[in-house]
């Protein structure tokens, strides 16, 4: 894998606050070689150890989107949502940003069928047969697109499992991080100083709170991505 350069920057991390970490009291053990020192009560976290992390999964998502590989980002932080969706769409991934439901990946089957009526619903809605049937019908109907929307409208497109996802908070989305496990799916977390480093296969330290922070991070991913992506198409065009 050839390194190259992503002008990932100390400072402009530090304005970002990708640093500062969490509570002394609130700390992974495991989390120790990635942690500087201590400042009124909270760990800071190694910049110089989060660029090289960076800078390498960087390396990485360039690589994989280069050679056709699918992205799925997952953030239902309220405070990561607005963030994932706009790192997503620009750099044409999939995403899930307000509620993992339970099995979404190890249970493929079921949230397949959950796809293809969201779509059915979909195409009901745009060729206007909602609006002709029975009040109360449409109605029930309308909700359940909503639903669909909400928590699958960002995955609406996919049609198979990921080829590696990318977890913004790994505590709030554990159950994703799990079901990555579980079906060998390489995962790329962010990681503050009460993460467990040990579970994703990639890992960021870096503050999982601060929305600048979150943006900062997914900004260098998405502009590798998106650069892979390019190099992708351009071999395509040229065979």
């Amino acid at each position: 894998m050839t390194r190259r350069y992503w002008n990932i920057n100390l400072e402009e991390m530090m304005e970002a606050g990708v640093h500062l970490g969490h509570g002394t009291k609130k700390w992974n053990p495991k989390m120790r070689p990635y942690i500087f020192a201590r400042r009124k009560g909270i760990h800071i976290t190694n910049l110089i150890r989060t660029a090289r992390f960076l800078s390498e999964t960087c390396d990485l998502v360039f690589d994989a989107a280069s050679r056709g590989k699918q992205f799925l980002i997952v953030g239902t932080n309220n405070k990561a949502a607005a963030s994932v969706a706009w790192a997503a769409i620009k750099a044409r991934c999939h995403y899930v940003n307000k509620k993992w439901l339970g099995g979404m990946l190890t249970n493929w089957s079921t949230t397949e069928t959950r796809l293809h009526r969201f779509r059915d619903l979909r195409i009901e809605q745009k060729t206007g047969r909602l609006n002709r049937l029975p009040k109360r019908d449409a109605a029930v109907l309308k909700r359940q697109l909503s639903r669909l929307q909400t928590y699958l409208g960002g995955i609406k497109y996919m049609t198979e499992l990921p080829d590696i996802v990318i977890i913004v908070d790994q505590h709030k989305d554990y159950t994703a991080l799990r079901e990555c496990i579980t079906l060998g799916i390489p995962t790329i977390c962010l990681i503050d100083t009460n993460c467990d480093p040990d579970l994703a296969d990639l890992s960021i330290p870096a503050n999982d709170d601060a929305i600048s922070s979150i943006r900062l991070i997914l900004n260098k991913l998405v502009f590798a991505i998106c650069e892979g992506r390019s190099s992708y198409i351009r071999r395509l065009i040229i065979r």
